[in-house]
């Protein structure tokens, strides 16, 4: 009770000089409010990237290996000129995959073109991607459609000219109306619109579907070079239920190497890839970013840390005397350091407040304008006020242990 009794005594203390002196402490904030609004703005868009972009990765599938020429992996040791010169996968060499894989659930075969123009009457939409696609594609993408159906196994063994829509080209070419049935025309081709995939949202690495059109591969090759590196063929396999990664591409390096006839000291000429690669880059990249955050952030937190540790010192001359009366009607020194040490803290925990309240607003105001989701989570402002209590602890500690050691007689001589 007594511990509770000091602390509420220092805590009220610490309230009354911050109303006493309201310029001073108004320009006491502006310091820390600046350093919170800039580390935590910095983390607030940091962590909605990374969000967004893993959320993208994610949705690739996690159980699903890419069968391509290039590797994803750009470390130190990348052997262009040796990866320049291996086949691109064909879709002849998806039959065999398909045949003998023994520990996959599905495998399609994937190759695309972006920046086309897709029409209807009148209507056209500019950048969407068109993705000539094998029959399993489905089976491993996972997707759903807001409407329509998947392609019949007839209509893609024969290439028939039909066509799923994202939500955006749907959205734009159709302007409410119902687009199944409808025919609309890109690179110079007909198709017979039967599917729309559901709005997914945009995506950082561009794998959202709202914006692709998808269509079978047979269909695609009329008029799509399927054996180009402009369109990237790849192969995207999906392991069976209780499947390892591991043990999926054990299974497709067997198949690959049989089909391409590779010697046993032969290496191999595909590159398997998967979602955790592109893991292991951004837990590298998002690391540096937050790093560079940190330090932009802290130098403006130790300017305002800084301007606190300074007005804390003035503020202990100027109570000099009453610090005095103080001890000498019995405070401890426990008490006068806990006043000064609260008023340090109160500070910055009030300059951190309204550096959060200025990043808030600054997310509001940027979903209001741009097309991409900012959000200052739950750990960003948790972080945000213990960094403002620990700037308090620093930039109040020293001047409030100067105070508290101050010899009462002498602290009383000097207000006189």
């Amino acid at each position: 009770m007594i511990l509770l009794k000091i602390l509420q005594e220092s805590f009220r203390f610490a309230i009354q000089a911050l109303i006493g002196n309201k310029l001073r402490t108004l320009l006491s904030l502006l310091g820390v409010t600046i350093g919170i609004f800039a580390i935590i703005s910095v983390f607030a868009v940091v962590d909605s990237l990374e969000k967004n972009i893993r959320n993208s990765v994610e949705s690739l599938g996690e159980n699903v290996v890419f069968v391509t020429k290039w590797p994803w992996s750009m470390g130190g040791d990348y052997p262009w000129w040796k990866y320049y010169q291996r086949p691109l996968p064909t879709i002849q060499e998806l039959t065999a995959l398909e045949q003998r894989l023994e520990v996959a659930e599905a495998a399609t075969f994937v190759a695309g073109a972006g920046n086309k123009t897709a029409k209807f009457e009148s209507n056209d939409v500019d950048g969407i991607g068109v993705a000539g696609v094998s029959h399993g594609y489905q089976d491993v993408y996972g997707f759903e459609l807001s409407s329509g159906r998947y392609f019949s196994l007839l209509e893609s063994a024969t290439g028939k000219p039909v066509a799923i829509i994202g939500a955006n080209i749907a959205e734009v070419l159709f302007d409410g109306e119902n687009p199944l049935g409808k025919v609309i025309k890109f690179m110079g081709q007909k198709a017979i619109v039967i599917g729309v995939f559901d709005k997914a949202g945009d995506s950082i690495i561009g794998n959202s579907d709202d914006d692709n059109i998808v269509i079978p591969v047979k269909f695609a090759r009329n008029f799509m070079r399927l054996n180009s590196e402009s369109t990237n063929p790849m192969f995207m396999v999906k392991a069976k239920e209780g499947v390892s990664n591991e043990q999926l591409k054990d299974d497709i390096t067997r198949v690959m190497r049989s089909v391409r006839r590779l010697s046993p000291k032969s290496d191999d000429d595909f590159a398997l890839n998967e979602t955790s690669i592109l893991s292991k880059g951004i837990d590298m990249m998002f690391g540096v970013i937050d790093l560079a955050g940190i330090i932009i952030g802290g130098f403006s937190l130790l300017v305002g840390g800084f301007g606190i540790a300074n007005i804390m010192f003035v503020s202990v001359k100027e109570r000099t005397n009453i610090i005095g009366i103080q001890k000498a009607i019995g405070a401890k020194n426990y008490f006068i350091l806990l006043q000064f040490l609260f008023e340090a803290i109160l500070l910055c925990l009030i300059g951190g407040a309204l550096g959060l309240l200025l990043v808030y607003g600054g997310t509001v105001l940027a979903n209001a304008y741009i097309d991409f989701d900012i959000s200052l989570s739950t750990s960003n402002i948790v972080t945000g006020l213990w960094v403002s209590v620990l700037i308090g602890i620093i930039s109040g500690m020293i001047p409030a242990v100067s105070a508290s050691k101050l010899d009462p007689v002498e602290a009383i001589r000097s207000g006189q």
